[in-house]
């Protein structure tokens, strides 16, 4: 690409092996000094990388080139909700509803959608810069903040955030025999089968399901939600393990109420977010409804869904239970241009204004929240 600088100098922009393009001026007066100032940056991309330090492995880069992750262009995401259908029980005994009740948990037994368009998701991912923890839109920079998590998913933004420490096998292994009454010969074989300090959600629910006939209801109540974070917002990649260490956030079922557990939901997204930024990442952990469904709330005219209920007409439920999935038959390649044209009028800015009857405005800041690892 040939063209002027602001001193009518003329410009030439090679692109390097690794897309770079440096710029360098023709004329044989520039000072070297100058030259070396000179800004390089990536076609479709930023010339000035000093923000977006990672976009040489960003899949917007790799795109450009015609680079695709594989075969399939969409991400892998996994929703969990057709499992959670039919794990979560219509009515928990009384003894385990006062704890889940109370634990700020409640609303994540019913609001994950059946599956997930994951054409939608991938598109918008493909726009996510971790360095900035936001889209990256035509008209300028977006992101899920702490408001939309508490209306759309009715969790607690207000509490302690909890920094979950680093847990072996062998701590794996005791925390199973303390918290969920299992003996220790099963809790080294499971987690060996795991191979790491994880445990499998099916497990989980099947000692839920064992400990709720023997009315042992602290272990069947801190199976059942640590199935229940594991399979919504503290889903990871492997789409069927939990990490051992989310236990530790269940040893007192009367004190976990106190977490902001939205602020975790939040934070663990941004980071999946992140890492499926990435041209060699092909899956995405996290919570992909919350994804989704602000997607629905912000850009109506983006992918397909289905409308369980009206916001008039809401009696207070999370919002993200005002959307069913819709099988979609645009593929990430429609998806893209369509994203390329968007303009603000295509977004609506403030979607909860009917739902602030049961969700006040969020007026806590984001600022470090997120410190790169996660948590």
């Amino acid at each position: 690409m040939d063209g002027l600088d602001e001193y009518g100098l003329d410009l030439v922009r090679r692109r390097g092996a690794d897309g770079r393009i440096p710029v360098r001026t023709l004329d044989r007066g520039a000072s070297s000094s100058a030259a070396a100032t000179e800004p390089t940056g990536y076609p479709g991309g930023p010339y000035d990388t000093s923000l977006l330090v990672k976009y040489e492995h960003h899949v917007a880069r790799h795109i450009w080139f015609g680079e695709e992750r594989g075969p399939k262009k969409e991400l892998k995401v996994a929703g969990h909700g057709l499992k959670l259908n039919s794990r979560v029980p219509l009515a928990l005994p009384p003894q385990m509803e006062s704890w889940v009740s109370r634990s700020g948990l409640a609303s994540l037994q019913r609001t994950s959608l059946n599956k997930i368009d994951t054409n939608l998701v991938s598109a918008f991912v493909e726009r996510w810069h971790l360095e900035t923890s936001s889209f990256h839109m035509p008209f300028g920079e977006m992101s899920i903040t702490l408001d939309d998590v508490a209306c759309l998913l009715h969790l607690p933004i207000r509490g302690i955030f909890w920094s979950p420490q680093d847990v072996t096998e062998e701590l794996a292994v005791e925390l199973a025999v303390d918290y969920l009454g299992v003996s220790q010969s099963q809790a080294q074989s499971h987690v060996r089968s795991c191979r790491g300090s994880y445990y499998k959600l099916e497990w989980l629910y099947d000692i839920f399901v064992h400990h709720r006939a023997a009315s042992s209801w602290a272990y069947a109540t801190r199976a059942y939600l640590l199935m229940l974070v594991g399979s919504t917002i503290f889903a990871d990649k492997t789409f069927t393990l939990v990490e051992a260490r989310y236990l530790l956030l269940f040893r007192d079922l009367d004190g976990c109420s106190g977490y902001s557990w939205g602020a975790a939901a939040l934070v663990i997204l941004y980071r999946y977010l992140g890492d499926a930024s990435m041209y060699s990442c092909k899956q995405l952990g996290g919570y992909p409804t919350l994804l989704q469904c602000w997607i629905h709330e912000y850009f109506p005219t983006v992918g397909k869904r289905g409308e369980n209920w009206n916001p008039a007409g809401n009696c207070g439920l999370p919002r993200a239970m005002r959307w069913s999935y819709r099988q979609g038959v645009l593929k990430v390649d429609d998806l893209r241009p369509i994203l390329d044209e968007l303009t603000p009028t295509d977004v609506i800015w403030r979607p909860f204004e009917d739902h602030r009857a049961w969700r006040a405005v969020c007026s806590i800041p984001t600022s470090g929240l997120y410190d790169g690892d996660g948590y």
